[in-house]
């Protein structure tokens, strides 16, 4: 890696190597691995892993371990710039995804998972640091979206080989997780010598921050956390278990939510700076309460397969606006307090996903659709949440109660 060129004095780099231009090779780089790997998932672990639901239940525990885990970013900090460890994590993901099909029983599954999970989470942690304290606050739902845009492209292009190639050229699970966890790891060695090291002009606080003034956001995160493990636990699993969707099915329900946010993230990204946070998350909010909530009458009413594929479609698309968060934490934040509160915010994020899938595995076997419903009832606590931001928040108000508190400086 080249000599460290502070933010304000990038202009006259190329586009490619500058802060965002990294910024958005690393968000395609990462999903080429991870998203490979969601996709063929769950095929993997029933056909060839014999898993049921309980047993998934756990890998997803397994997995969200490092999330949980993910405060220990604070300490790695103090010894290694964000931007590398950004770039380790990527190479971690991507070694660990492309030698996943290596260790098919359940101890081996649950390891190459914990490895991989590592990369990803850590990765996650820091990614989201750098994009707070590298892009400027009025530009940066916009850019956000265009981010997930650009992670969206590169999943299809890697999704579409898989739809057009799987059944066509026999391909095995081994060569697909070498493949693409083999291109992440790739692209991340060559970002690591390719761009110099980017300095913010805000140091970043080497130590956990707790601040009251934050606890919107930190439920919030709990929330969004514990909301989205039903989704990615059992979604896609009562898509193989209940409907018999083989690997390019699957794929192909995946290329379809990949196609509308290519469009709609950019759009996100400007409704959340048109209308604002609370709007923004409060939308997101109603539309996963109606989806759970069918996702429900689906085991409960016998409801198809057709209406199941749409509300997978439809629950992925009102994720994005999940960028919301972001935005609200970079209005409300102490500039130095960014990385170490992306730090205990990935992990508040994940308190309940280190419980919460093995528990509902249990539940799953009894009655799936309660499963749902559970969801759609976290999606309404999410929704009052989303209420108590203000329309304009920003330190000192943080939420609608601030208004009603005498002015006293910030925690």
């Amino acid at each position: 890696m080249s000599k460290t060129i502070p933010l304000d004095q990038t202009d006259h780099l190329p586009l490619w190597r500058r802060p965002v231009g990294l910024l958005f090779v690393m968000a395609a780089a990462m999903p080429i691995a991870f998203a490979t790997w969601s996709a063929l998932l769950n095929n993997f672990i029933i056909e060839v892993g014999k898993f049921d639901g309980s047993d998934n239940g756990w890998l997803h525990t397994v997995r969200e371990i490092p999330g949980f885990l993910a405060i220990g970013v604070i300490a790695i900090i103090i010894f290694v710039r964000e931007q590398v460890l950004a770039l380790v994590s990527l190479v971690l993901l991507g070694l660990a995804t492309a030698l996943t099909a290596w260790f098919p029983s359940m101890a081996g599954i649950l390891t190459i998972t914990m490895l991989s999970s590592i990369g990803f989470h850590y990765y996650e942690t820091v990614n989201q640091s750098l994009q707070l304290q590298w892009l400027p606050k009025d530009r940066a739902p916009q850019v956000l979206g265009l981010l997930l845009a650009a992670g969206s492209a590169a999943t299809l292009v890697a999704y579409g080989l898989i739809v057009l190639t799987w059944q066509a050229f026999d391909l095995s699970y081994n060569f697909v997780y070498m493949v693409s966890g083999g291109v992440t790891a790739l692209i991340a060695v060559v970002c690591f010598f390719a761009y110099p090291q980017f300095e913010a002009p805000n140091p970043q606080v080497k130590k956990m921050v707790l601040r009251r003034r934050y606890w919107l956001y930190y439920a919030l995160q709990f929330m969004a956390g514990a909301r989205r493990q039903i989704f990615i636990v059992f979604a896609g699993f009562m898509m193989v278990e209940k409907f018999g969707f083989d690997v390019h099915e699957v794929t192909g329900l995946y290329l379809i939510n990949l196609v509308i946010n290519i469009v709609a993230a950019p759009l996100f990204g400007r409704v959340v700076g048109r209308f604002g946070e609370r709007n923004s998350l409060a939308f997101e909010y109603v539309g996963l309460v109606c989806v759970f909530l069918a996702y429900g009458g689906i085991y409960f009413f016998s409801w198809g397969v057709v209406l199941a594929a749409v509300l997978y479609v439809l629950d992925h698309m009102f994720f994005a606006l999940a960028l919301a968060l972001k935005t609200y934490f970079q209005k409300i934040a102490d500039p130095g307090d960014i990385a170490p509160t992306a730090a205990v915010a990935f992990t508040i994020n994940h308190i309940a996903a280190v419980f919460l899938p093995a528990l509902l595995g249990y539940l799953w076997l009894v009655s799936p659709g309660a499963v749902f419903v559970l969801a759609a009832c976290m999606a309404s606590v999410s929704l009052f949440l989303a209420l108590l931001i203000p329309r304009h928040p920003e330190p000192g108000n943080e939420t609608v109660f601030a208004r009603f508190v005498r002015a006293a400086p910030a925690e």
